[in-house]
């Protein structure tokens, strides 16, 4: 386990030592990881930290709203970027290509906000188990495997890539982030994107957000990793008299300690059907909701 004192010393040290007196972008997106980084970047170099939010259209309920609040006093730059991301992903299915294609939208639109405010460099919060995954060929991270091999920075900085999740939570803990931040589930950079299996449209992301807030919502006493809803395909169901062609949900509860293996949780009958009733009732689109109970391996986490 690393020592978060240690660690913060030397992370400050290598954000110094590379940025120096130049600015730089940090991809900020909310998360533990690119808060940690965040307060490391604003630690090791003040005011020429310019912290972004690239509000893709692809978040969780309430997200960008919140983000906005939390990190308003930071000088964010907030960047609506929905219609960009939507557009970019119209007709894409392969979820690596998905991956590809977020990273590369991603990187120019910091490179856009790099060029106007005049920074070089770019923060962000690569983990470990991002590098092993798409080194080993599992899955891109839109920020590694889905990361452009051409960009216009002089250099990226990523302080957190030897650490795992937990060790990040214990480094953000150190720097006195609260517990909203430091205990935050993980929620991949791609966002809901790659929780919508195929192609991803406007309805069906607005449905994964709906599902999903109500999961998290209902599962917010268990002990958990990651809790999430997502969109799998479609089948027949009835509602009143009629039968309907709707969008099938799959409940997604895990635990671990890292992230690269992970268990299904045990989650009450009771609840599970609450969940289901809920989902069906307030989203007419769904016609069916399912409860995943496949370990990591052989599945991921994520479903793409």
């Amino acid at each position: 386990m690393v020592k978060p004192e240690k660690f913060v010393e030397n992370a400050i040290q290598e954000i110094r030592n590379i940025v120096g007196d130049s600015k730089a972008i940090i991809a900020l997106s909310g998360g533990v990881d690119s808060s940690v980084c965040t307060v490391l970047g604003y630690k090791a170099i003040g005011k020429n930290l310019i912290p972004v939010f690239v509000d893709t259209g692809l978040m969780r309920l309430g997200e960008p709203e919140r983000i906005k609040e939390i990190f308003e006093d930071m000088n964010l730059v907030f960047v609506s970027a929905r219609d960009e991301f939507l557009s970019a992903l119209k007709g894409v299915e392969d979820p690596e290509e998905k991956r590809k294609v977020i990273g590369e939208l991603f990187v120019r639109i910091f490179e856009r906000i790099a060029k106007e405010y005049g920074a070089k460099y770019l923060i962000q919060g690569t983990i470990y188990p991002d590098i092993i995954e798409s080194q080993g060929g599992i899955k891109s991270h839109h920020n590694v495997g889905g990361f452009p091999i051409d960009y216009e920075f002089e250099g990226v900085v990523e302080p957190l890539r030897e650490l795992y999740k937990d060790e990040v939570r214990e480094v953000a803990r150190y720097l006195g982030l609260p517990n909203e931040i430091s205990e935050r589930m993980p929620f991949p950079g791609p966002g809901l994107a790659v929780r919508i299996v195929g192609e991803v449209t406007p309805e069906k992301v607005e449905v994964v957000r709906k599902a999903n807030a109500i999961v998290e919502e209902e599962l917010k006493d268990y002990e958990k990793w990651q809790c999430f809803a997502a969109l799998v395909g479609k089948a027949t169901g009835v509602k009143g008299d009629n039968r309907v062609w709707g969008y099938i949900i799959s409940v997604r509860a895990v635990g671990s300690r890292d992230g690269m293996t992970a268990d299904p949780l045990s989650v009450d009958y009771n609840v599970l059907r609450r969940i289901a009733l809920r989902i069906t009732g307030e989203i007419p689109e769904v016609s069916r909701v399912v409860y995943d109970i496949t370990p990591k391996p052989p599945a991921t986490i994520e479903y793409e």
